[in-house]
């Protein structure tokens, strides 16, 4: 499948594999915990939380909610510094990489949901 070439096709690209992901049975993350997911995933490790506010721009504990639910997923886990118990690193999980990967095959093969059709020019409209 090739890549978007404009605006409009990436806008409808993200959609159809928004649609296709919310009509699984994969949880619905928001988009704060899909960026934290894919920022452990695809940035390189260690990751603690004051870490991903910064790469990300947000507050800790907006990091530290979705952290919460993507542990609770098993998307993500929290192991302590075994040299500073007071630092917490994110770390990947086999399950987190999975629905990563599924994503990621969606969007490449194109198996989300066909391309909406092109809108067609309306004429003669009164104004």
């Amino acid at each position: 499948m090739e890549l978007a070439r404009n605006s409009t096709e990436a806008l409808d690209l993200w959609r159809r594999v928004t649609v296709s992901t919310v009509r699984s049975d994969a949880p619905d993350l928001t988009a704060r915990q899909m960026a934290v997911l894919m920022t452990v995933r695809l940035q390189p490790a260690p990751h603690t939380v004051r870490g991903l506010a910064s790469a990300l721009n947000v507050g800790k504990p907006a990091i530290t909610r979705a952290l919460d639910t993507l542990t609770k997923l098993g998307f993500v886990q929290r192991r302590r510094d075994p040299k500073d118990g007071r630092n917490v690193f994110v770390e990947r999980t086999e399950k987190g990489d999975a629905f990563l990967d599924l994503l990621g095959q969606t969007i490449v093969s194109g198996e989300a949901l066909q391309p909406a059709p092109a809108p067609r020019p309306v004429f003669g409209l009164a104004s």
